[in-house]
Formats: structure tokens, C-alpha cells, sequence
């Protein structure tokens, strides 16, 4: 590679470079881009730094030297570099049309296969005059989507035929040939296309801090942020993790233009609703107005979480676990605990939603963009509810594979130990039985942190004061407390919120600002807990083999014998499957 070939790529981002060397390497020439590929690239210039859209940086920056530089697109047609390059094209299908006999000068045809035979035709006449080209084709999972070639369309058959041609065709390898296929999601394109030895996939990441503080500066060189504002460029840089910088330069262009202040508080909630955007509402902030000494009781449980937030807010990210599972019978507080540790630990926390659709691809694919911006928004916390039913296995049958694809790809990335104390994933359940070992072994979901209804008379007035506070309602007369508390044994945290609920209802009518005897008396009586004493039976059994530290464990659990709890286990699933 030449002196000058060298400048050139030390003026690219990390993903153009990366291409570059690949096709400099002489085995590739066709290349799928994917990730952040609707966002604005830098490109390092004499005069500074220059941030246009990716098709314009493929043109000028990294295809600047090419002879012919061509866009195509489904929706949009063909188009050009420049009007020589058009000119050009127009002679050669001149050309075409005299020796085929067709009329494509007056319209190309809408068909894509048709498209690309025509430019398969241009490229190879313009190869023998040593022409360098580059084809970008944009949008193109909807040229090859993914899927079973044989329920395909004939005309995108074809088309994956064509593209699977020139990405194997030794003549446009010898040649200065560069084919890019662009696609937002990898998942959606033809795995048959992706996977061609022949084809080299390219994320384009969401950009680092160091590359967002970039943007920012040279943005507020040309656009100072309006009096008032309270973010420094520094902090904008920090707090903007996940954002594009399309995504950056709305935020500032806005409070520019408007005059309006740029706040942290302005701040904080524009992010949730442009990464939220993002996700698709797939992904969904946790605010919580609470933190860990708001939960009663599980003090051996709270005692583990504040080590891990001590540890994060220190930096000290390698003797954080990957992930915890959270287990317990229904009403132990898991959901609570877990968005009370994201109050504590001073880190975005989201949950993630249901991410499945019905459709082809569109699964695997939400989860790509999903993951995605998890990565870029680290530090972070991940609530995943009801983990069993939602994350799948690998064993799934009947809906073609999709839920052995999600299953890898959520495994691949818990795994990955580049990401520790970056990305902490918490899998709450009720029966972590049914979780697959696969996700929760050393490695991902490291901790097994299991939650159990009060056990002792210490346990219950905790329980009472921590519904108190997290309700706003005070108890009369300590004789009401004794009485609750007398009667509440082998209640659920959700069981005593629920009744506090009820008994609020009189006061709330009459305007009374704490619970009287009688209400309370009156609602203690009258509650009837569900009734479920196998299923309730079987998950405390299951929260009792999943947990991985004796110290959480209630005594009577401590020292039972673990085959006999596997039998009764055992026995417990059966009766429930009937």
C-alpha cells in the first residue's frame, strides 16, 4: 500500500479502515454494512473535521479515487457520483438497448433483478477498460431478505443469485471492483449471502464518547448553546451514550434555534424518548424513586447489590458479576428490588419488551438493534421480567428457527467479558427451573439471588414499614400494627400491599391521612390470599436449588437435603403439568 494510500486511510473511521484493508487484501470485494448506517460519519480533512451522511462519505471520502461511483436502491432507482458517471452509464445503455433491443434509456426497469443484470452487464464492459468502480446498494435486505430461498419471489431469487455471483467472480476480484451492501440489521439479509466466503460484514458503531465529544465541539463552535444552558460539552458527551449524531445534532440544533436552554433535566428525558425511538419501544427507561434501603427485608440480597453498585460507581468494573438471576415465588418483590437497585447504582436501567413479531426476520432483527444500542449506552442495566417465557431456549421447535437464533444471539452477548460491569443483565423469574442453563451459568448470569416471603417476627414489621413508605400510608395506633402483624404470617409482600390498599380506601373517601384500626382491621379480615399452594410450593423449592449462596437462604432451607428437595421438586412439576 502506497505512502499516500496510507494518509488516505488514517483520515477514516475505524470501520471504513477496516474495510479498506480487507479489500486491499485482495479476497474480498463485496462487503455488507450494517449497524449505524443512518447516521452521519466523520471524515478527518486538511480544514478539520467534515460529518456527511454515509453515502456521501462512501462517494467522496472512500470512493473518492473510483472512475464510477453508482447507487442503487429498490424504492429509489439507480443513481450517480456525478453527472459524467451518468453520462456515462446513459452511453452504455444506449449501447444495450441497439444490440438487446430493449427500450431502458426511456426507464429502468422496477424490478431489481432486472437492475442488477443490467449492471452486470455495465460492469463487466467497464472493467475491460480498467475502469475502478464502486456499487452501493442501499436497503438491501429488501433486494435479498433473509428466509428460505425456495419461498422467495423469482425476481429476488435472482437477485441473491447475482449478488452471490459477483461476490464469488474471480474477474471483479482481480479487478477494482467494490460492492457494498447496506442494511441496518445483518439478521435481515440472506444468511446465505452473509455467510459467502466472499462477502465481509461491517458494523458501523454508534459512536464513543471520545467521537460524540468530537461532534459536539465542532458543532458548538459554529452553534453556542443558547444562555442558561447547564451541560458543558464534556458532560453532553457523557450523558448521550446510545445517541447517533443525527440524534446530537436535532438536541442542539433544537435548543439553538429555539433559544431554548439545553438542561440536564431537558436533557435526561429527550434521551429516553429518542433511545426508546430507536429501540422501536422495545426498550423502556426505569425510573425509580427508590433505592435499596426501601426494600425490607432480603438483607443477605441487598448486602451483595450494594457491594456490586459500591464496586461500579468505583470503577471497578472485573469483580462485578455479568448478570444476576433473580428468583422467588410471585410476590417476593423481585421487579421492586431490581428497579430499587437501579436507584441505587446511578446508571441507566431499561427493560427490555417484548421483541418478537410475527413476521420473518423481524425478531432477529429488533433484537440486533437492540443489543446494539445496549453496547453503546454501557453502563447499564438490563431488567429482563418473566426471563423463562421470554428469552427462549435452544430447543424451541415450530416457528423456524427463530427462537434458537434469538437464544444464540442473547447468549453470545451476555458472554461476551469485554462487556462485564458494562452491560448487567438481571432475569427475573418465578421458576428459574424452566430458564436454560445456557444462560444462566458462570460466565453470564453469574449470581443466582433467590427472594422468599418473610420467615420470621423480625421479617413481617419490616415488611409492614417498607409498604408504608413505598405507599405514602401511616398506620394510626401501635395496637393496629400488633394486629396486622399477629395475623399476617405466610403473607406476601404484594399480599400486605394489597391489603393496605384496601384499607386506604375509607380514608382516602374521607380525607384522612392515616389508616384507622377499624379500616385496617376491617381489610385484614377480609383479605383472602390466592390460593395456589403447589405452584407457590414449587417455585420457593426452585428458588431454593438455584441459589448460589447459602447466606441467602431462610434456616429451614439451609440445611435441608438437596435430593430430597429435587424429589419433591420433581413431584411438584408433575402435579402442575396435569
Amino acid at each position: 500500500m502506497s505512502a499516500t494510500a496510507t494518509d488516505h486511510l488514517e483520515a477514516l473511521p475505524a470501520w471504513a479502515r477496516e474495510l479498506s484493508e480487507k479489500y486491499y487484501s485482495g479476497v474480498t470485494s463485496m462487503f455488507a454494512l450494517h449497524g449505524n448506517v443512518r447516521d452521519l460519519a466523520a471524515w478527518k480533512r486538511p480544514g478539520g473535521v467534515e460529518f456527511p451522511p454515509l453515502q456521501r462519505f462512501l462517494r467522496d471520502a472512500l470512493f473518492a479515487p473510483r472512475d464510477l461511483v453508482l447507487f442503487y436502491d429498490r424504492g429509489g432507482g439507480l443513481s450517480f457520483g456525478n453527472p459524467d458517471m451518468k453520462a456515462d452509464f446513459e452511453r452504455a445503455l444506449a449501447g444495450y438497448d441497439s444490440f438487446h433491443g430493449t427500450n431502458f434509456a426511456n426507464g429502468l426497469p422496477r424490478n431489481p433483478d432486472s437492475v442488477l443484470n443490467i449492471l452486470d452487464n455495465y460492469l463487466r464492459l467497464r472493467i475491460a477498460d480498467k475502469k475502478k468502480i464502486a456499487l452501493v446498494i442501499d436497503f438491501a435486505e429488501t433486494i435479498a431478505p433473509a428466509g428460505d430461498s425456495s419461498g422467495m419471489p423469482a425476481e429476488d431469487r435472482n437477485s441473491l443469485v447475482i449478488l452471490k455471483r459477483w461476490a464469488q467472480n474471480p474477474v471483479f476480484l482481480q479487478a477494482d471492483v467494490t460492492f457494498c451492501l447496506i442494511a441496518e440489521n445483518l439478521v435481515e439479509l440472506n444468511l446465505g449471502l452473509v455467510q459467502n466466503p466472499g462477502v465481509a460484514a461491517i458494523e458501523i458503531p454508534l459512536p464513543s464518547r471520545e467521537e460524540r465529544l468530537d461532534f459536539i465541539q465542532a458543532r458548538l463552535e459554529t452553534k453556542p448553546l443558547p444562555a442558561g444552558s447547564d451541560v458543558a460539552a464534556e458532560n453532553l458527551a457523557t450523558l448521550t451514550a446510545g445517541l447517533k449524531r443525527v440524534q446530537l445534532e436535532g438536541l442542539i440544533c433544537g435548543a439553538v434555534e429555539n433559544q431554548r436552554p439545553l438542561t440536564m433535566k431537558f436533557l435526561a428525558a429527550r434521551k429516553m424518548e429518542l433511545i426508546e425511538a430507536e429501540s422501536g419501544g422495545l426498550l423502556e427507561f426505569v425510573q425509580s424513586r427508590f433505592d435499596l434501603s426501601v426494600v425490607a427485608g432480603h438483607d443477605a440480597v441487598k448486602k451483595k447489590l450494594y457491594d456490586a453498585a459500591r464496586a461500579i460507581r468505583a470503577g471497578k468494573t472485573g469483580v462485578v458479576p455479568m448478570g444476576y438471576v433473580v428468583c422467588g415465588p410471585v410476590g417476593t418483590g423481585k421487579t421492586f428490588l431490581t428497579t430499587c437497585f437501579a436507584g441505587e447504582i446511578g446508571i441507566p436501567a431499561v427493560t427490555l419488551k417484548n421483541f418478537r413479531s410475527m413476521w420473518q426476520g423481524v425478531t432477529e432483527g429488533n433484537l440486533e438493534r437492540i443489543l446494539n444500542l445496549l453496547k453503546a449506552m454501557s453502563p447499564i442495566a438490563v431488567i429482563v421480567d418473566e426471563a423463562d417465557a421470554q428469552l427462549g431456549n435452544r430447543s424451541s421447535f415450530g416457528d423456524s428457527g427463530v427462537s434458537n437464533r434469538v437464544f444464540a444471539q442473547i447468549a453470545q452477548f451476555m458472554g461476551n467479558t469485554e462487556l462485564r460491569g458494562k452491560v448487567i443483565w438481571f432475569l427475573l423469574t418465578c421458576r428459574p427451573d424452566l430458564l436454560p442453563v445456557d444462560l444462566k451459568r458462570q460466565g453470564r448470569a453469574e449470581e443466582h439471588l433467590a427472594l422468599f416471603y418473610p420467615h420470621t417476627d423480625e421479617e413481617r414489621p419490616a415488611m409492614l414499614r417498607a409498604m408504608q413508605k413505598k405507599s405514602g400510608m401511616k398506620i394510626a395506633s401501635p395496637e393496629a400494627e400488633r394486629v396486622f402483624l399477629k395475623n399476617s404470617a405466610g403473607l406476601s409482600g404484594a399480599d400486605v400491599e394489597a391489603i393496605l390498599i384496601r384499607a386506604r380506601m375509607k380514608s382516602a373517601l374521607e380525607n384522612e391521612t392515616a389508616l384507622g384500626d377499624d379500616d385496617l382491621t376491617s381489610a385484614l379480615n377480609d383479605f383472602i390470599p390466592p390460593s395456589y399452594p403447589t405452584e407457590i410450593e414449587l417455585q420457593t423449592l426452585a428458588a431454593v436449588l438455584e441459589c448460589t449462596s447459602r447466606s441467602l437462604l431462610p434456616e429451614p432451607y439451609k440445611n435441608m437435603d438437596r435430593g430430597e428437595i429435587i424429589r419433591r421438586t420433581a413431584e411438584l412439576a408433575a402435579l402442575s403439568r396435569l
